[in-house]
């Protein structure tokens, strides 16, 4: 596995951003499935950080909302839609700001085998906290990285349900 040299430094400039956000894997399904991201309960502030274009990560700690199991796993790829951030009504008075995101295809891709090659976590027995922030920036390298895990984790499960299918 490759590693990325730290490209988390502000100086860099780049047209896109590259954001991990951080919610249970049921909540990155529905996402998902309706073409959103929404971040940090819904609130709209973390949301505005972001822009169209810029490239963005799901990590999943766990399978489900307040889940014991521990699924540690990046659950989505894909970048930001045009448009602002928008409010929601959920019912029951829940109205979360969302971004419309183009989901790629991808696959469940576990943390642990990428810690040592991603700047963000590299060295750091204490990796997990900077998750608990729900939505943060990571360098360019470190986003290449996961989106070339989660792709070609989709590519081989699907060439194995090709094989399986004949």
């Amino acid at each position: 596995m490759k590693t990325h040299p730290d490209t988390n430094d502000a100086e860099t400039a780049h047209s896109a951003k590259c954001w991990i956000a951080v919610a249970s894997g049921d909540h990155v399904r529905r996402g998902v499935e309706e073409s959103i991201m929404q971040v940090c309960h819904g609130k709209a502030g973390s949301l505005r950080r972001v822009s169209p274009e810029n490239r963005v990560a799901y990590y999943s700690p766990s399978t489900a909302f307040h889940g014991a199991d521990k699924l540690q796993a990046f659950t989505a790829y894909g970048r930001v839609k045009e448009g602002a951030p928008y409010v929601s009504d959920m019912g029951g008075g829940f109205r979360p700001s969302r971004r419309d995101v183009a989901w790629e295809r991808t696959q469940i891709t576990p943390i642990r085998p990428l810690l040592g090659a991603l700047a963000f976590t590299s060295g750091d027995r204490n990796w997990g906290y900077k998750l608990r922030f729900g939505l943060f920036e990571i360098g360019e390298g470190d986003m290449d990285l996961i989106e070339e895990a989660m792709i070609q984790r989709h590519q081989a499960v699907s060439l194995n349900e090709r094989l399986w299918a004949i």
